[in-house]
Parts: C-alpha cells; sequence; structure tokens
C-alpha cells in the first residue's frame, strides 16, 4: 500500500506553525527559532523546518512577529535639566511611540552627574537595554555616544545640529528656523534686534545664531554685537539678558531668545519696566511649547514638533534594532518647521514712520 504523502497542503485557510512543525517532525518552537533567523537550530532541522515551509506554503505572520519581537524590546529615554515644557512633550512623543511598537521604554533623568558619572551610568544601562534615545545635551557628549555603540546599543538623537556617520538623529533645521524669525521681524518693520543665544554646550545654538546673522546680512543690516546676549535655554537667564538689553543706550525694538522659557522671561522684564509687548517691544521664541501660550500676550515663536520627533525617534531606533549591527543604517531625518504668528510682535519704527509720514503700509 502507498504511503500518504505529508506534502499534501491542507485545505482551506492559512497554514499554521503547528501544522509545518508536525510536517517536519520539530517542535514549535523550532519551527519560529528557524523562519525569525534565530541561532541554535541544527542544520539538518533547519533544512527540514525550509522545506516543509516550502512544501505547505507557509507564510509567517510577520506583523505578530514584530509585535512579539517589540514587547520584548526594552528602549532607554535619558534627559538632564530640559525646560519643563519641553520635556513635557519629549516625553508624550516617546511614550505615543513605544506604545504603538508595544515596546518597554525606560525613563532615566542623569540630573548633576558628571562626565565620569555618566560614563559609568551608560555602561550600566548599555547592559539592560537594547537601545537609547538621547535629547540634547546629552546627544553631543561624545564620550557618552561611544559608551553605548562600543556596547552595540544603537542611539538616536533628537535636536542635535549635528550629524555624523555613527548615530542617527531626528531634528529641524535650525539655521533656516532662526532665519525665518529673524526674517519676519524685518519684514514688520524692525532693523534693531536683540538676541539672546542657546546654550552654548548644544550645537543647534550655534546654528540657531548663526541664522539670525544671516537673516540680517541679507537685509544688509549690519551685526551688531551689543545686541547679543548670552542664554542658556533657562527663565533665570532670560530674565538676565533681557535687562542687559533693555538697559542699552539705544535698546533694540525687538528681542528673538533662542526658546519660549527666555522668551517669557523677556516679557516679564518688559512689564516691570512699564513697556508695552507687542506696542513698545516685540518678542519672539522659539519651540512652541506651553510656556508660549501661558504669558500674555501669547508668543509669536517657531513650532518645533518636539513631540512628534521623539515619536519618530523611537520608530527609527527600533527599525535599527531589529537589522542588527550588522546592517545598521544611519537616518538624518529632518522634520518641518513653522513661524506661528500670535500677539507678541507688532510693526517696528520703520513702518511706524511710513504711517507717521502719511504713507501707510
Amino acid at each position: 500500500m502507498k504511503k500518504t504523502s505529508k506534502t499534501i497542503r491542507r485545505k482551506g485557510g492559512a497554514v499554521t506553525i503547528d501544522e509545518v512543525a508536525s510536517h517536519a517532525g520539530v517542535s514549535p518552537m523550532t519551527v519560529s527559532r528557524v523562519v525569525n533567523g534565530h541561532a541554535g537550530v541544527r542544520d539538518a532541522n533547519r533544512e527540514r523546518v525550509m522545506r516543509s515551509v516550502r512544501e505547505l506554503g507557509y507564510r509567517p505572520n510577520l506583523a505578530a512577529s514584530s509585535l512579539a519581537a517589540a514587547q520584548h524590546t526594552c528602549i532607554a529615554l535619558i534627559y538632564t535639566n530640559p525646560s519643563s515644557s519641553y520635556l513635557r512633550e519629549l516625553l508624550v512623543g516617546a511614550l505615543r511611540g513605544s506604545a504603538r511598537a508595544a515596546a518597554q521604554l525606560v525613563i532615566a533623568t542623569w540630573d548633576g552627574l558628571d562626565d565620569k558619572a555618566s560614563r559609568t551610568a551608560a555602561k550600566q544601562l548599555a547592559n539592560s537595554v537594547a537601545g537609547v534615545i538621547l535629547p540634547p545635551p546629552l546627544c553631543e557628549s561624545k564620550a557618552i555616544v561611544s559608551e553605548f555603540l562600543q556596547a552595540g546599543v544603537p542611539v538616536v538623537s533628537i535636536a542635535s545640529g549635528h550629524f555624523g556617520d555613527t548615530l542617527s538623529c531626528v531634528r529641524i533645521d535650525d539655521h533656516c528656523a532662526s532665519r525665518d524669525v529673524v526674517s519676519h521681524l524685518i519684514e514688520r518693520g524692525h532693523t534693531r534686534i536683540g538676541y539672546i543665544t542657546g546654550d552654548p554646550n548644544q550645537t543647534a545654538s550655534a546654528h540657531r545664531w548663526q541664522g539670525y546673522r544671516d537673516a540680517l546680512a541679507d537685509a544688509g543690516i549690519a551685526y551688531d554685537d551689543t545686541l547679543v546676549q548670552p542664554g542658556y535655554f533657562t527663565y533665570r537667564s532670560g530674565l538676565d539678558a533681557a535687562e542687559r538689553l533693555l538697559a542699552l543706550r539705544r535698546p533694540p525694538s525687538a528681542i528673538f531668545a533662542s526658546n519660549d522659557d527666555m522668551a517669557s522671561a523677556v516679557v516679564s522684564v518688559a512689564h516691570r519696566r512699564g513697556l508695552d509687548v507687542p506696542r513698545d517691544l516685540s518678542v519672539v521664541g522659539f519651540d512652541d511649547t506651553s510656556a508660549a501660550t501661558m504669558v500674555w500676550p501669547e508668543l509669536t515663536t517657531v513650532h518645533q514638533p518636539v513631540a512628534a520627533m521623539a515619536d519618530t525617534a523611537i520608530d527609527i531606533l527600533l527599525r535599527e534594532i531589529r537589522r542588527g549591527a550588522a546592517t545598521r543604517v544611519v537616518v538624518n531625518r529632518v522634520l518641518p518647521h513653522q513661524l506661528v504668528q500670535r500677539s507678541s510682535v507688532a510693526d517696528g519704527p520703520v513702518f511706524k514712520a511710513k504711517v507717521r509720514n502719511g504713507t501707510p503700509r
């Protein structure tokens, strides 16, 4: 009597992993390891499984496999000393991205850690996570980044002004965004524009400062070093910088601060000095965090999609983890920014003079 061949496919419905296992004479776990490319399976068993996969026409559920893999993937978001409004946006995006992918998210703060302590923390964390998200200023630290990369842990940076060939990043074009802000102020008739810089330990700060300078040059306005004051992305530094700018013999008619926290501080100083914003002083921020709408008047600012950047960073990181080190692709993702116009900017002296002289805009 002729044996019934085991190569007969079952009628109707998708072939299951159990049927492949029965056909190959192995366990379902062995089939799973083979189709997912895992090591630790004998060559003979691997060949039997692949033969059964072909004969039965088995198609693995890749979506389910990806989801199962993500559920066992632990990634870390590490931050240090951001503004509270910026941190909120960062966490919203990271939590949204990790929840969508069913990945485990570890959130760690390294406030107060010096370089040595940060490197030690990176070495320890590298043993328990599959990937890391680093916002500034941590993503600017070559020592910290190298600790993770040497341990084989992929890193994705957020909002860094530096892009290289070692780690992926998600950012906006800070230079272009800053240039857009200053060009907008110039179009409104401002020619004496104060600027409060960002923290010098972040490369994005340098790009924003250069955008300020380039916009002035485009309009034929000479750069004046007295109109530029240092800031550190903190409300306190914004207060100090605004006091210095508004104490000048010829104060600016507009001030552009490198983030919303510092711009909010400028509004506070202006009010304390009896100045009306925007009639006497126009103020512009950067980021479009909740701080921009918690002051009066609400701030004109650059919308930096921080939450979307964090969400995108999670997606890029999970793809890198799944690819593995041998096929890793470094990604430079630039998201669009937007100038959001609110109530903190009015026409500058140039247009006001035209109106007084009987030539309205």
